[in-house]
């Protein structure tokens, strides 16, 4: 593939020259800004340290970050009524590939972006750009139990593991960990989610649980319900459960039947700043920009440059080191594209009574 290293090197080379500075992108400047949405929180924080603030400084581009949680529908509204706000956004797999195929988000132009082939396989997408990879894992306050869990099985036995469990509020993770913790090993998780046995299974499963549960719909809560002792144990991003202990707290990770994806940045179609939106995607993908970001949250960074970049402490922190993928489920992005919208109206059917 041609490397065509169209808007960030072109900005480069305006910024070198004076004049194209003050014609150029003191324009942009003042024109409105970039619009970046992600999940906020600590991986927020670190995309502001290690993206927003030096891509801004590097190109003299406007750049207003802001987040949501993910929600296509408000993506949706913007496109179809062409009162587009938004200009890139960080999006789970299951909604970019739907988002695609509705048309809400711009097909990526890899020869335009100039990345070449450098990023892992997982990166390439039809609508999207994968920027890191991640995980939803078992995670506890060791303070608060005397005995260690090591897998869904055991998040499941109140007997030996009192206290209050917290899941997200969703089927999407937590139906695959239900038949976890009913004996499905992780490599046939999706085989048998694909039946209506597999799916009445899990849930089966679920109201084992039900009334020990405290739903979460935010990432930053199951840390801060560990914190505080309002759950025994919880379903939570590995990032969030990091940002937590570099604070101080004392909570654990289970990477056993971990559940990891990536995300990716989209451009809403529509967007008037899709120049820009390009310009920050190859800066973003950067194996020194990449290698900042994951020293700041413990997500994986997708151009494998980068994991030469962080220390040894630190590798093994992120999702994709080996000890930590063993054992591990790969979403299936394709079943919750086909199911996902079934299975949410079911959950919350379920949820409700």
């Amino acid at each position: 593939m041609t490397q065509q290293r169209f808007p960030l090197s072109c900005i480069r080379r305006g910024i070198a020259l004076g004049s194209l500075v003050t014609l150029g992108l003191a324009v942009s400047a003042s024109a409105q800004a970039l619009t970046v949405i992600s999940f906020g929180g600590a991986s927020g924080d670190a995309m502001q340290k290690a993206y927003y603030g030096p891509f801004m400084e590097e190109t003299g581009i406007s750049l207003t970050p802001g987040d949501y949680n993910g929600e296509l529908s408000r993506i949706r509204a913007m496109v179809e009524t062409g009162n587009v706000s938004w200009d890139l956004v960080e999006m789970e797999s299951p909604e970019l590939v739907r988002g695609c195929f509705e048309g809400l988000f711009e097909p990526i132009d890899w020869q335009r972006l100039g990345l070449g082939n450098v990023l892992i396989d997982a990166a390439f997408d039809e609508c999207g750009v994968g920027t890191f990879v991640w995980s939803t894992v078992l995670a506890y306050n060791a303070d608060a139990l005397d005995t260690a869990p090591t897998s869904w099985s055991d998040f499941w036995d109140v007997e030996q593991f009192p206290g209050t469990r917290g899941l997200r509020r969703g089927a999407k993770y937590t139906l695959e960990f239900a038949l976890m913790a009913d004996g499905v090993a992780a490599d046939e998780v999706y085989e048998v989610l694909r039946t209506d046995e597999g799916v009445d299974r899990a849930f089966a499963k679920l109201d084992e649980l039900k009334d020990h549960i405290q739903w979460w719909e935010a990432g930053a809560q199951p840390p801060q319900w560990l914190v505080a002792g309002d759950v025994a144990m919880t379903s939570s991003y590995n990032g969030r459960i990091a940002a937590a202990q570099e604070e101080g707290s004392n909570l654990e990770i289970v990477w056993n039947e971990s559940i990891y994806d990536l995300d990716y940045w989209a451009i809403v179609a529509g967007s008037d700043h899709v120049d820009d939106a390009y310009a920050f995607i190859e800066f973003a993908s950067q194996p020194e920009n990449q290698a900042v970001y994951s020293s700041e949250i413990p997500y994986g960074p997708v151009h494998p440059d980068a994991i030469a970049q962080l220390d040894d402490a630190q590798a093994r922190r992120m999702p994709t080191h080996e000890e930590n993928m063993a054992g591990a489920l790969a979403i299936d992005t394709s079943f919750w594209v086909d199911h996902g919208e079934e299975l949410e109206q079911r959950f919350s059917a379920w949820a409700a009574r």
